[in-house]
């Protein structure tokens, strides 16, 4: 299997979460700046690091060497003042494009378990 670079990966994963929340979302509201709101809130680092941190004892051996080389990557430097949080929300995104690129139903498992412990949110 070809694989791509860190950061390519944590770029997807990105795309995919945004699109995943929105999804979400957009049931909950027709206010665009409500929805706006709802949604930057759970794309922004912090929210991501959290989950990061609720599904990081269900992941394997793989999956753990891989967010532990995304939390190696360079941190950017208007990023530094958030770089511990920063670092898991790389991670978390890497996880989730390396998941859509390569098994999308290990990605459906860990977003329904996302799902189910954070209902209130999403």
């Amino acid at each position: 299997m070809e694989e791509m670079n860190l950061r390519n990966y944590a770029y997807l994963g990105d795309a995919v979460w945004e699109l995943y929340i929105r999804e979400k979302t957009i049931l909950r509201t027709n206010n665009a700046k409500k929805l706006h709101k709802i949604t930057t809130n759970l794309v922004k680092t912090h929210y991501q690091y959290e989950l990061l941190n609720l599904i990081e004892n269900r992941l394997t051996d793989e999956e753990k060497e891989l967010i532990r080389r995304a939390r190696n990557l360079p941190i950017p430097v208007g990023r530094r003042n958030i770089q511990a949080e920063y670092r898991q929300a790389t991670a978390f995104e890497t996880l989730i494009g390396w998941w859509y690129k390569y098994d999308k139903q290990r990605l459906d498992k860990i977003l329904s378990f996302i799902e189910n412990i954070q209902k209130d949110l999403l």
